[in-house]
């Protein structure tokens, strides 16, 4: 199989172990803790990835790369896991996954506020569509209102509040990033100081006694191994691959994302639910096309 056909490959099962991730944070911090399971999760994936790419070397990275991306991602990587952890219930950890899959628009229109990045008229409407879906999935169970889904927020706020600010902080990494990185990939080092930065929280929070049950470590293996080899795979995937192929396939993300963790967590999806992840979709491929048209 030639080279480019393999890299594209790796991208793609990269999607697919990151699409994975939200059902199975979810069932770690059910007997870990929201902080400490999240701790355990990133120690997992921040060893796998010293196994299966190069000991970083940080003298190579930029200073200002280090610290300015560092910092986002570390920050980005809390916000996500602990918006998860402090969900209610299995379901509104689902909703508060996708509300995650706004970044791709939100990275969009700040490329264009900052970054001069060019693009055609629909991404407005793709960007309101993508809003629109996720205030659908916004709403909880049952008929769409703005009543209800105003409630459904104010049922947990901090998880509402950590998963918009995470979405938000990605779509800054991934603009500084392009400016900043001069090529260097901080995967590893981002992933052990997002580590070292939940193990300094932990003795702060609230969680009960972690309770390693045979399910919480397998899905404690299983997350640790998909974030840290998606990170791996999808290196290989954006050096190598086609790449036009593989961001038309993330754009899809929210969908296979909304199915994994339905599957994990035992939990029926509604109709308006499926709708609401659609349009996250749609909205996300509609912007993306939006700066691809001008090229």
């Amino acid at each position: 199989m030639p080279r480019t056909a393999n890299a594209t490959l790796f991208g793609l099962l990269a999607i697919l172990l990151w699409s994975s991730v939200v059902g199975l944070i979810r069932s770690v911090s059910e007997g870990l803790g929201a902080v400490g399971g999240a701790a355990m999760i990133y120690s997992v994936a921040a060893l796998f990835l010293l196994l299966v790419m190069k000991r970083p070397k940080l003298s190579v990275f930029p200073i200002s790369y280090l610290l300015l991306g560092g910092a986002l991602f570390v920050l980005y990587e809390i916000c996500l896991s602990l918006s998860l952890g402090y969900a209610n219930n299995r379901l509104q950890a689902i909703e508060l996954g996708m509300i995650n899959y706004l970044w791709p628009c939100f990275t969009i229109l700040l490329a264009l506020l900052f970054n001069q990045q060019r693009a055609r008229w629909w991404v407005v409407p793709g960007l309101l569509i993508s809003l629109l879906g996720v205030g659908w999935i916004m709403n909880g169970t049952g008929s769409w209102s703005a009543t209800q889904m105003i409630a459904n927020i104010r049922s947990n706020p901090l998880s509402y509040g950590l998963s918009f600010t995470g979405a938000l902080l990605w779509a800054l990494y991934c603009n500084v990033t392009k400016r900043i990185a001069q090529g260097q990939n901080g995967a590893v080092p981002f992933m052990l100081f997002t580590a070292v930065a939940l193990w300094l929280i932990y003795p702060f929070s609230t969680d009960a006694a972690m309770q390693f049950t045979l399910p919480v470590t397998l899905a404690l293996l299983a997350v640790g191994v998909a974030m840290g080899g998606g990170y791996a795979a999808w290196n290989i995937g954006i050096l190598h691959g086609n790449m036009t192929l593989l961001a038309t396939v993330s754009y899809f993300t929210p969908v296979l994302s909304a199915l994994f963790a339905a599957l994990v967590l035992r939990t029926t999806l509604t109709i308006d639910f499926w709708l609401g992840v659609a349009m996250v979709s749609l909205g996300s491929f509609i912007c993306w096309h939006a700066t691809r048209a001008t090229r």
